[in-house]
């Protein structure tokens, strides 16, 4: 199926005359990652920014790549979607931003001008993303990611040592003074993906919230409902133990392991007879535990399990809320459509977090410490150590929960968080 014009966004060649390489991780083939000298990006756009990336990270969203779970992912994609850096040089009608500057890039790739950008939802930007393959399978095109397959636009991602950045007005946040790389770099992804998850759920204060999955995003959404929305319970569910431990222990979250109570929705229940207020989806697609999903997912039978949909659906109360802010792509099956109806729960997908929106707002908090993003990180690794830093991120291996990916530009570590480790050491 072929591309439609999208005017100007879809401009992401690199500048053939440019001979200067760089470090990238670059996607091969399923489980398959190489770090690989590439061409360094170039301006091709009078809005881009060029930044020298002192920052990195792997988002569990990544291992969907990884893993050869998106569409129209190419061999040679350079992978990542957050980071943060100094920009080196900036397009002639970027106004907001000088070389020099210390930033924040977004995830997503929004123009800035379109009438989604101006009401302030940047993630379904609608001159960003040149994918006919989504607009057929969606019904519309959302804006387009960095480093997330030709699917969302095909742009080049942000694991390497530069970044070219699309629209920096709108894409670029400065960081100021006195926040270091490791809190401002997640402002990139998860600080604001899982704030907008908890906002546009509509969580109240004094709500009995469930949080699916214990990643990252989840883990965020904990401390965001704990810290800064008040809920007055949060039930927390996970297998692995180090993220249970630290959501109850950091933030009182009452928490449920589903490899020891295997019918999670009868242990909420337990926990709390009444049901759940709210319930937050931040695990997935990928996370099938019932034999016949496996198999449908195995033969193409379904691309996504409904599997945690279907939990929250029963254990939320009767016009109670259910957030989805984690990754699904396209179809699931038996999903329980009629609770959704009969119970009155409103489904509420929130999107690709338009991230922008929130950024002020997330920043705040974490300057004033109502919310510190380096609880969650911990190891800090080279980029030349990414690919195997994937490997054992995937296999939940040696605790790691955020990494913090460094380059040759990055600056001395932040008292308080992880020193820089050998991969084979963590």
């Amino acid at each position: 199926m072929g591309e439609v014009p999208v005017s100007p966004a879809n401009l992401d060649k690199q500048n053939e005359s440019e001979t200067t390489d760089m470090l990238a991780c670059c996607y091969i083939g399923k489980e398959k990652l190489e770090l690989r000298k590439v061409p360094k990006p170039e301006i091709t756009n009078d809005e881009d920014a060029i930044i020298r990336i002192t920052g990195s990270t792997i988002c569990g969203s990544d291992l969907h790549l990884y893993h050869g779970e998106m569409m129209q992912l190419k061999e040679g994609d350079i992978l990542g979607h957050e980071c943060m850096g100094i920009i080196e040089k900036v397009g002639s009608k970027v106004t907001k931003f000088k070389p020099g500057d210390r930033v924040v890039a977004a995830f997503n790739i929004a123009c800035g001008k379109c009438k989604f950008c101006k009401e302030k939802w940047f993630t379904a930007c609608e001159a960003a993303n040149n994918s006919s393959v989504m607009e057929k399978l969606y019904g519309h095109r959302i804006a387009g990611v960095i480093g997330y397959s030709h699917y969302l636009g095909g742009f080049a991602g942000v694991q390497a040592e530069y970044g070219r950045i699309l629209y920096a007005d709108t894409n670029l946040i400065k960081v100021p003074e006195g926040v270091p790389d490791e809190k401002a770099l997640y402002l990139s992804d998860i600080v604001p993906t899982s704030y907008h998850n908890v906002w546009y759920t509509g969580v109240k204060e004094n709500d009995v919230v469930g949080v699916w999955g214990l990643g990252p995003i989840g883990l965020c959404a904990v401390q965001w409902l704990r810290n800064v929305f008040k809920a007055k319970r949060i039930i927390a569910i996970d297998n692995v133990p180090a993220r249970l431990q630290l959501a109850a222990k950091q933030w009182g979250a009452e928490v449920i392991n589903f490899e020891t109570d295997k019918d999670v929705v009868a242990k909420i229940f337990e926990l709390v007879p009444e049901g759940l207020d709210c319930s937050l989806d931040c695990a997935g697609f990928r996370y099938a535990k019932d034999l016949l999903h496996k198999f449908e997912r195995v033969v193409g039978l379904e691309t996504d399990t409904s599997e945690v949909i279907n939990e929250m659906i029963r254990a939320t109360k009767k016009f109670g809320r259910i957030g989805l802010i984690a990754d699904y792509a396209a179809y699931a099956n038996h999903v329980l459509v009629g609770g959704i109806m009969e119970k009155g729960i409103s489904l509420i997908g929130c999107g690709q977090a338009p991230i922008q929106r929130h950024w002020d707002r997330c920043l705040e908090h974490i300057m004033k410490g109502d919310f510190d993003p380096t609880i969650l990180l911990t190891h800090r690794f080279p980029l030349d150590q990414i690919v195997e830093a994937y490997r054992r991120f995937d296999q939940k291996d040696a605790a790691i929960i955020k990494t913090f990916i460094e380059t040759k530009f990055s600056g001395p570590v932040y008292p308080g968080t992880p020193m820089l480790t050998n991969v084979d050491d963590a």
